[in-house]
């Protein structure tokens, strides 16, 4: 049997096409439009076939349309975004690959879902799993949730149950919403003591009813249901039945 026709394709220089691409974010000749991204107003420039080609968001972003009141070479205002979320995006559009570190990656999720680019969200979700701390665990859930990445849910679940007692310490359990600490408490998994699961709920519960401007109980309502006081021993109901009588956390 001879040697197979098949197209069979050849890597080249990584490295060199990303320096050729960061170089691109400095206003050469070829480049027709540009962004002025975050507060810092930092200029990036592009080509507009590339990004068309690469992102329908970008391509209807782009396209001519005289109803627009920005030109198709921008500028385009993107003062939502920080600088290098969108530089990494930007990266991934021409090189098929993304550089990313723990302070970006929930950002460029984030953005990898408003521009559909699929191929982008499921690096950032690798890298988020990969790196997965005990400091970042909640805030990943929370934006696994929002995006139904189903697989990094149960990812940070897991990571949760194995040391729930430091990531109930966290800001970012205290920052989590209600529906998505029901499901951490929904778990039979916890590595916690259950005095200090339920001491670490009213913590949030304060927290969100600061936030929300509403009251504890009623902030608090759908995790409290998960917490299993019949666990706690009679003397650790006292202490909460004390404490209790102070926020009304849990309905009596």
């Amino acid at each position: 049997q001879g040697p197979s026709c098949a197209p069979c394709p050849t890597p080249g220089n990584t490295v060199s096409l990303l320096s050729s691409t960061v170089s691109l974010m400095s206003p050469l000749p070829c480049s027709d439009v540009m962004f002025v991204v975050g507060q810092e107003q930092q200029k990036v420039f592009a080509h507009r076939c590339v990004l068309a080609c690469r992102c329908q968001v970008f391509r209807g972003m782009l396209s001519q349309d005289s109803s627009s009141s920005v030109p198709p070479q921008g500028p385009f205002i993107l003062g939502n975004v920080q600088p290098e979320v969108f530089l990494a995006v930007i990266e991934f559009l021409y090189t098929n690959s993304v550089t990313l570190n723990s302070h970006i990656a929930l950002e460029v999720l984030t953005s990898s879902v408003e521009y559909g680019l699929q191929d982008l969200c499921k690096l950032c979700v690798k890298f988020i799993k990969d790196t997965l701390s005990v400091e970042q665990v909640c805030e990943a859930l929370q934006a696994a949730v929002t995006y139904g990445q189903v697989d990094l849910q149960q990812h940070c679940l897991a990571f949760i149950e194995g040391c729930t007692a430091a990531v109930v310490r966290t800001q970012g359990f205290r920052e989590l919403s209600d529906v998505v600490l029901a499901r951490v408490l929904r778990s039979d998994r916890l590595a916690v003591d259950e005095l200090e699961l339920v001491q670490a709920v009213r913590e949030w519960a304060h927290v969100s009813s600061a936030v929300l401007e509403r009251p504890v109980p009623e902030v608090a309502a759908l995790p409290v249901r998960e917490l299993r006081l019949p666990l706690l021993a009679p003397s650790e109901l006292v202490t909460l039945e004390s404490h209790n009588q102070q926020d009304l956390l849990i309905p009596v």
